[in-house]
């Protein structure tokens, strides 16, 4: 039987990997981070990827680590899926995550994000360039809007919400999934 796969996606620093750290250590839920999954198996760090083969190169290699790790049906259930903040911006990937995880968006507001950011650009390519951090973020987070909160996702807004207090409403969420009551596109 298939792992139950809780895919956490959401902007960079929205909480993703601290809210997974969570799971893992306070609800003893497995947990994998995509981007150190795409590191282990290249044996590179994602700057270096970038920086070699561009963002379509580390985008192939970021969808066949995800697919390679959905595939398995080794894994144990329920498990925890830590996605990079620009996993779903490409279409195959974006595919794979809605058809095999219960996928819940942590939705936090530009300020959050950049609170979170400021001074932790390093090692996060998609950051990079002209303007202000803010003007980064905001072009960025404009662009992928659509995709964070496209059909079928759980949404937690988080503005507000210590990352104990979200990893708590993802424990809502996977025990209102596991008693068949959980609609998706629901806010909490």
């Amino acid at each position: 039987m298939k792992a139950t796969v809780i895919s956490l996606s959401g902007f960079m620093g929205c909480g993703k990997s601290t809210v997974g750290a969570i799971l893992r250590d306070k609800y003893a839920l497995p947990l994998v981070d995509l981007d150190t999954l795409i590191e282990t198996s290249t044996g590179s760090a994602i700057p270096e990827i970038f920086s070699s083969l561009g963002e379509g190169g580390f985008r192939e290699i970021e969808y066949n680590c995800l697919r390679d790790f959905l595939e398995d049906d080794a894994h144990p259930s329920p498990i925890i899926l830590s996605l990079g903040g620009g996993t779903l911006t490409y279409a195959p990937s974006r595919a794979l995550i809605n058809e095999c995880t219960l996928r819940i968006y942590f939705r936090a507001s530009l300020d959050t994000l950049l609170s979170n950011l400021q001074g932790r650009e390093s090692g996060r390519p998609m950051l990079e360039g002209e303007g202000t951090l803010r003007d980064r973020i905001s072009s960025l987070l404009e662009r992928r809007m659509a995709l964070y909160e496209g059909e079928g996702v759980h949404i937690i807004d988080t503005d507000g919400l210590s990352f104990d207090d979200i990893a708590l409403k993802v424990m809502d969420i996977i025990t209102e999934a596991g008693e068949g009551g959980i609609l998706p596109n629901r806010i909490y």
